[in-house]
């Protein structure tokens, strides 16, 4: 197999494809389902909560994706953080009543597990599922893995899916923890030291 090629995203078309490749890679993500359970509501708010959670990463030039969109990963640069307003104000419309209170106590508990200092965030990466399994998401996590160590920097992340656990391990991450409250899935905050 040929080595994946990684771009950086640099046109208004690359961040509309990326948002569309993350919300295919997200269909069965545990936390984005329990947050939009309907496959409707999904589809709708989904893409608002990809650019309010890592869409600053377009603007810094840290949003990469694999040619061809199957796979795309948005890093927050040091002191880059979510739009928390945006946050805020979408799962308030968007997310029901009784799933709200746990939501914004996950996030709580993910804010007190990102490291102090300066740090690579990432905080969506995604493969498309008819290209999983293929080395897209090793190549996304090297892409920037590489400038992360050059730098000298952390970079941590949540784990939203299981599944994925085993990925970030063999790139260096740690497990720091669970996070789980209420109805909420496991949420796994990863750190990474540089290398």
């Amino acid at each position: 197999m040929t080595k994946p090629i990684i771009k950086t995203a640099a046109t208004t078309s690359d961040e509309a494809s990326i948002i569309d490749v993350l919300v295919r890679a997200n269909w069965e993500d545990p936390a984005a389902r329990w947050a939009w359970p309907d496959s409707q509501q999904f589809l709708v708010h989904f893409p608002s909560f990809v650019r309010a959670f890592g869409g600053k990463a377009f603007a810094h030039g840290s949003a990469c994706y694999v040619d061809g969109y199957v796979g795309a990963a948005l890093w927050l640069p040091p002191n880059i953080y979510p739009d928390e307003n945006a946050l805020i104000a979408l799962v308030q419309q968007t997310v029901s009543e009784q799933i709200q209170k746990d939501f914004f106590a996950v996030f709580e508990q993910m804010s007190r597990y990102h490291p102090s200092e300066p740090h690579w965030y990432l905080p969506l990466m995604g493969v498309d599922p008819s290209q999983q399994g293929k080395g897209f998401g090793s190549a996304l996590l090297q892409h920037t893995l590489i400038q992360v160590d050059r730098d000298n920097k952390l970079a941590y992340l949540e784990s939203s899916n299981p599944r994925n656990i085993t990925l970030y391990k063999r790139h260096g991450f740690e497990l720091l923890g669970t996070i789980q409250i209420g109805t909420s899935p496991s949420i796994a905050p990863m750190l990474r030291r540089p290398k």
